[in-house]
């Protein structure tokens, strides 16, 4: 059988999760994707230092043109 410690322990989780859950029941959701991250960006030299690094990353692993180079 648990001990009370034990009992004690799991009822305090049980109440900070119904406690969570509470809290995020009562936010309300958009059904469209668009308007939860319109304006997520706030800063666009930042946006587009993050579109360079995508870039970047994208190309890394593209072999070089041969033909393209100069000796």
């Amino acid at each position: 059988m648990l001990d009370e410690a034990t009992i004690e322990e799991r009822l305090v989780n049980l109440e900070r999760t119904v406690a969570i859950q509470n809290r995020l029941s009562a936010i309300p959701s958009s059904n469209n994707w668009l308007d939860e991250v319109a304006g997520s960006i706030s800063d666009e030299q930042a946006f587009l230092e993050v579109l360079e690094y995508g870039k970047l990353e994208r190309y890394a692993d593209k072999p070089v043109d041969s033909s393209n180079e100069q000796a």
